[in-house]
C-alpha cells in the first residue's frame, strides 16, 4: 500500500520535475543534502565531539608535563638539599641581617624562564618590589638584577630604569657550581652594592614553597659593622693569620659567600618551579577529566535526542501513510 502511494505521488510530481533543468535539479538536491548534513542536530554533536577530542589531547599533554616535571624534580632535589651546607657556615660566621640599613642595595630576583608553574614568579616579584620600597629613600640607591625570563617580563613594565642586569636561560643546561659562580662574578663586576638581597623560593615540598630573602654584605659594611659592634655572627672570635689583611680576607669571604648562596638559591628555586609545575599540571589534568565527563554527558544527551527525534519522524510518517489508505 505504501509503495502504491509513493508511485502515485511520483507520477503526480513527474511533470513538474521534467519541466525543470537538470542542472537546477542537481543543485537543488546538493543543497538539500548539505542542509541535511549540516543540520542543527548534526552540528551540535560534531562540535561536542571535536571539543571532546581537544580536551583529551590537552589532558595527555598536561599528564606528560607532570611526569617530566617529576623526573626533573627528583634530579634537582637531592642537589638542592646538599647545597644547603655551603651557605650555612657563612651565616654562622658573617651573620644574615636582612633589615640592615645601607645606601646601595641590589635586589637579585630569581625566577623561571618558563610558565605553567603556579604563582612562584609573581611571589618573588612582589617580595622584590616590597624590598625596593623598604630600602628606597632620598639618599639611597636600589637596583635590580633579574634572573629568569618571567620576572624580567613583569619588572620591565614599571621598573625598567632600575634594572642593572638581566640573565635568562640559566636552566637551559644542568646547573652546577661553576656555572653559577660565573653568574655571581658577572653580578659583582656590573653592580656597586653595600648589600645584596637574593630573593628566591625555598623548596619545602611539592605543594609548599617559601619566599626567602638572603642578604650578603659588602666587605666594607662587614668591617664597619664589626667595628661598631654589629651582629656579624662569630667573625670576631677568629684570629687572622698569614700575610693577608682583614680587608682582603673579607673580600674573598664575601665573594665566596655570594656564589654559595646563589648556587643554593638557584637550586631551591628550580625545585620550587618543578614542584609548582607538577601541582599545576595535576590540577589541569583533573579539570580536563571533569570537563570531559561533562562533555560526554552532553554528547550522549544530544545523540539520544537526535535518535528520539528521528524515531518520532518515522512513526509520524508511518501514521500518515496509514491514515492515507
Amino acid at each position: 500500500m505504501a509503495m502504491a502511494v509513493f508511485r502515485r505521488e511520483g507520477r503526480r510530481l513527474l511533470p513538474s520535475i521534467a519541466a525543470r533543468p537538470i542542472a537546477a535539479i542537481r543543485s537543488h538536491l546538493a543543497s538539500d543534502q548539505e542542509e541535511g548534513l549540516l543540520g542543527v542536530r548534526s552540528i551540535s554533536t560534531q562540535v561536542v565531539r571535536n571539543r571532546m577530542k581537544s580536551v583529551k589531547n590537552i589532558q595527555k599533554i598536561t599528564k606528560a608535563m607532570k611526569m617530566v616535571a617529576a623526573s626533573k624534580l627528583r634530579a634537582v632535589q637531592g642537589r638542592a638539599e646538599n647545597s644547603r651546607g655551603l651557605w650555612q657556615p657563612f651565616t654562622a660566621l658573617l651573620g644574615d641581617n636582612p633589615s640592615i640599613d645601607v645606601k646601595k642595595s641590589v635586589v637579585v630576583t630569581l625566577s623561571s624562564d618558563k610558565g605553567l608553574c603556579g604563582g612562584i614568579n609573581s611571589t618573588v616579584v612582589k617580595v622584590s618590589r616590597a624590598l625596593y620600597k623598604l630600602n628606597a629613600g632620598p639618599e639611597k640607591d636600589v637596583k635590580f638584577v633579574i634572573v629568569g625570563e618571567k620576572a624580567k617580563a613583569i619588572m620591565f613594565r614599571d621598573s625598567k630604569n632600575d634594572i642593572s642586569l638581566t640573565v635568562t636561560e640559566l636552566n637551559k643546561n644542568p646547573l652546577n657550581y661553576a656555572q653559577v659562580s660565573v653568574l655571581a662574578d658577572d653580578i659583582l663586576k656590573n653592580v656597586e652594592f653595600d648589600a645584596l638581597r637574593i630573593v628566591y623560593n625555598k623548596f619545602h615540598s611539592v605543594v609548599a614553597f617559601l619566599p626567602t630573602v638572603a642578604t650578603v654584605l659588602s666587605p666594607e659594611i662587614i668591617e664597619k659593622e664589626s667595628e661598631v659592634g654589629g651582629k656579624l655572627g662569630e667573625l670576631d672570635s677568629y684570629e687572622i693569620e698569614g700575610g693577608e689583611t682583614k680587608g682582603e680576607i673579607l673580600q674573598n669571604l664575601a665573594e665566596f659567600q655570594f656564589s654559595c648562596v646563589m648556587f643554593n638559591a638557584v637550586l631551591e628555586n628550580a625545585c620550587s618551579e618543578m614542584g609548582a609545575r607538577m601541582s599545576a599540571m595535576d590540577s589541569s589534568s583533573r579539570n580536563a577529566g571533569e570537563m570531559l565527563d561533562r562533555l560526554t554527558l552532553t554528547y550522549n544527551r544530544t545523540r539520544q535526542a537526535s535518535i528520539t527525534t528521528e524515531l518520532i519522524e518515522i512513526i509520524s510518517g508511518a501514521s500518515a501513510l496509514e491514515a492515507a489508505k
